[in-house]
């Protein structure tokens, strides 16, 4: 693990994934999932080259290829190319394995830096070819739930920059149902309970907010930015302690798409030489 730390706050790094492992306060509390092996042992994975599940394959120029749910980032180790008391830097290349499945020259930069109470993490997609790379990505944190200041379950909620009036995109065999689901949002504010995600995350793909606020109605909160990316998805296994707040930039293939990987909803066409950076900022707020 790569540690990084300053007055406000400490975080663990995994270079396998490149992932955030832990996030603490001054005073050692745990922010994040205590990754309990009966609901999920995860962290914050990151997702790259594609948010959510193909329907089988995806094609282009003629060819189909394969890919696992959220791509295969998270299961790969990062090169960590950069490391500061407070900050630190892991890089992942394409090699003969990520090219057998996705056939491009790339590089995925990931920078954690900690100023005063915030992470910041930035990720950078770099096309490293001399064709159009397709591209998309996500956040998938686990923040603890409850946060660890006294309040319950029930007393915690989300509440967004703006209004969020629009339906929700539900899950169909990993796939997006043609099916909206109304809101459970009332104006800004998202009461969370366990039995919402009984049928696996909610999807907001039309979400208006960059910016939230998750906690409890008394206590320190966490505001989570997004100021890059176009969905956002919210994800528990009821019972878990934990809530996945998870900004995206991509999403997974609607039931029965059989089309070409640049009319996947979310992906971003990377010209040769381009890079596309997604940014995420988690401040504690008292």
């Amino acid at each position: 693990m790569i540690r990084i730390a300053n007055t406000s706050l400490s975080a663990e790094l995994n270079p396998q994934g490149g992932e955030l492992w832990s996030l603490w306060d001054a005073a050692g509390r745990a922010l994040m999932t205590d990754a309990d092996p009966a609901f999920w042992t995860g962290h914050a994975p990151l997702l790259f080259p594609i948010v959510g599940a193909l329907n089988g394959v995806y094609r282009l120029d003629g060819q189909e290829y394969s890919l696992p749910k959220h791509g295969f980032a998270r299961r790969r180790s990062f090169e960590l190319v950069e490391h500061a008391p407070d900050c630190a830097r892991f890089r992942l290349v394409d090699d003969a394995e990520t090219r057998a499945a996705y056939p491009f020259a790339f590089a995925l930069d990931i920078a954690y830096a900690l100023d005063g109470a915030t992470l910041s993490i930035e990720a950078t997609a770099s096309n490293r070819d001399d064709r159009d790379m397709p591209v998309s990505f996500g956040f998938h944190p686990a923040f603890a739930w409850p946060l660890p200041f006294g309040g319950t379950k029930e007393s915690h909620c989300i509440r967004f920059e703006k209004d969020e009036p629009a339906p929700l995109r539900q899950i169909e065999g990993d796939l997006i149902s043609p099916e909206p689901r109304p809101t459970p949002v009332e104006g800004n504010m998202f009461g969370l309970r366990d039995d919402l995600f009984t049928a696996d995350a909610l999807i907001w793909d039309q979400i208006q907010s960059r910016s939230l606020r998750y906690g409890a109605d008394e206590g320190p909160w966490l505001e989570i930015a997004f100021p890059d990316t176009s969905m956002l998805g919210i994800w528990t296994k009821p019972g878990a302690r934990y809530v996945c707040i998870e900004p995206w930039h991509g999403i997974a293939d609607p039931v029965g798409f059989s089309g070409e990987i640049w009319d996947k909803p979310g992906i971003e066409r990377l010209v040769p030489g381009e890079t596309r950076t997604f940014a995420m900022r988690v401040t504690l707020r008292d």
